[in-house]
């Protein structure tokens, strides 16, 4: 018998290899970012995203409640998923860490763009946003008084490979439905 077949709920056999999380963190362009609010319940938003350096770098404007969150309490986290991706669906990796606030113009112009380069790539992606994307441009529409940048750090990861555990749930459901006949 498999690991799988005698212990199906060890999940930990499902891991992401670390290449294809690479991989997931460079493809995904959209993250789910979350927070705590003041009485600690957990909110967490879609949004864009640029990997540089293991970190992740978001946008926002200074009035959204995650950006006063995270200027009271950096914890956070961020949840890719494969969706969307060519790397098909099934694939997730969620990440534990802490994020600053960039305030400063020299980061803000570096990241917007980063930022606008990785979405004018995608201008294949049926979306008609992107498909008349000028870099230059969203560069400068991004830059407003009130726009920071956020960096998040991650310090844990949690990556998951639903491939496979499809695999090894087919393979535990197989050796089940045997046993039970027997």
């Amino acid at each position: 018998m498999t690991e799988q077949s005698t212990n199906y709920d060890d999940v930990r056999q499902y891991r992401l290899d670390p290449e294809r999380e690479q991989e997931l963190v460079r493809l995904g362009g959209e993250c789910v970012f979350c927070w705590a609010n003041k009485s600690g319940h957990p909110l967490g938003v879609i949004t864009a995203y640029v990997p540089v350096d293991g970190k992740i770098w978001m946008t926002a404007t200074k009035e959204r409640v995650r950006v006063k969150a995270i200027a009271r309490d950096g914890r956070s986290s961020v949840v890719i998923t494969s969706k969307g991706t060519p790397m098909g669906g099934g694939k997730t990796v969620t990440y534990k860490g802490h994020t600053v606030i960039h305030d400063d113009d020299e980061t803000k112009q570096w990241m917007y763009g980063l930022l606008a380069k990785g979405m004018a790539s995608r201008k294949d992606d049926g979306n008609e946003f992107t498909k008349n994307l000028d870099p230059d441009l969203f560069v400068k529409f991004l830059d407003t008084p009130e726009r920071i940048v956020m960096e998040f750090t991650p310090e844990m990861s949690i990556p998951f490979d639903g491939d496979k555990m499809a695999q090894g749930t087919a393979a535990a459901y197989m050796q089940f439905a045997k046993d039970a006949k027997e």
